[in-house]
């Protein structure tokens, strides 16, 4: 396992982050994701801090406030130093029937943060991130709100997840302009068949120096390598019952083709290939890996083991990139006289 620096900071995380949305679901969306137990969600986390694994990711709305207990008594119940661990969650969604019982404003996240920590059972979130954008409250409320939450030592750093480029460097700046607490990381999809972020945030995170988490490596389990694209029977697994994140189906089995070819290679997986693509892409720093079962996740650790050649690499660029798109292909085509 590597370790590497997350965004503008001395903090050090895995390559590889446990993901937690699989734990404690029940019979509605999160059921769908998983229903892990908490002896199932100890082995998982036994298993990768075991493999060199020290980050892991979660947030308060999975599974209704389920998954943050199960992750902080796993912690708990296999003496993982705190010290030797980096816990990071979110907060945005819904917690409650309340009006004020949502979003990205001073009120919820401070109720919210509070709350987390007692779930965790910790005295400090690591990186507590954003889940995604508030049109509704004024981006300074909620860097001021976190900066608060910094200060007093609940929080370490703070990150975002699912800005767009515009709004993480209008964050970016606010947050310089009123000197308080820095933005740290970015945690979006990305993967060879979801590269929408090359075009804005992938140039915005290496200009401003932000990590980048990436969720739902394999595309929802688009990318696990079990589906036949000539038996829609053979279709199955987390996206028949929860389609996501979109998928041009079309690219995505003249991708999984190439895969399988330069897995057969490597005596490897379609997942692991998709997996060893995403950690040679130098602009991430972590990618987070959530499983059901202790071999899924074995299997998904292994991928930091594999070694992808440039030809490997250039195949894969040439069956996925994104068709030119202005004003790319105008930046492009003018930036030459600087050649």
């Amino acid at each position: 396992m590597r370790y590497r620096q997350l965004g503008p900071s001395g903090l050090f995380v895995s390559e590889l982050c446990l993901g937690t949305m699989t734990f404690g679901g029940s019979d509605d969306m999160w059921g769908k994701i998983g229903q892990l137990d908490q002896d199932a969600a100890d082995g998982l986390v036994r298993t990768a801090f075991d493999a060199g694994i020290n980050f892991i990711d979660t947030a308060n709305v999975y599974a209704g406030g389920a998954s943050e207990r199960i992750t902080g008594q796993a912690l708990k119940n296999l003496g993982i130093p705190r010290d030797e661990v980096v816990v990071a969650t979110k907060v945005l969604g819904p917690m409650g029937e309340g009006v004020n019982a949502r979003g990205a404003s001073r009120y919820h996240i401070m109720d919210q943060c509070r709350q987390s920590l007692e779930r965790l059972q910790l005295d400090h979130i690591d990186l507590y991130q954003i889940h995604g954008f508030d049109p509704a409250t004024p981006i300074v409320e909620t860097l001021e709100a976190l900066s608060t939450l910094v200060s007093h030592n609940h929080v370490r750093y703070i990150g975002l997840s699912n800005w767009a480029a515009w709004q993480v460097v209008k964050a970016i700046g606010i947050a310089e302009a009123r000197k308080l607490a820095p933005i740290l990381s970015l945690q979006a999809y990305y993967t060879l068949v979801g590269r929408d972020l090359e075009r804005e945030i992938v140039p915005m995170l290496k200009s401003e120096g932000l990590g980048l988490m990436v969720w739902s490596p394999l595309a929802g389990g688009f990318l696990s390598g079990k589906y036949d694209r000539d038996d829609e029977q053979a279709r199955d697994g987390r996206r028949t019952g929860f389609d996501f994140p979109p998928v041009d189906r079309e690219r995505g089995d003249a991708a999984i083709d190439v895969m399988r070819d330069i897995a057969a290679d490597h005596d490897a997986s379609v997942a692991q290939i998709a997996l060893a693509w995403l950690l040679h892409q130098d602009v991430v720093t972590s990618v987070i890996v959530g499983a059901r079962r202790v071999d899924q996740l074995t299997a998904n650790i292994a991928a930091a083991g594999v070694a992808l050649s440039g030809d490997e690499l250039d195949r894969l660029n040439a069956v996925t990139e994104l068709p030119a798109e202005y004003p790319g292909w105008m930046l492009e085509r003018q930036s030459g006289y600087r050649a």
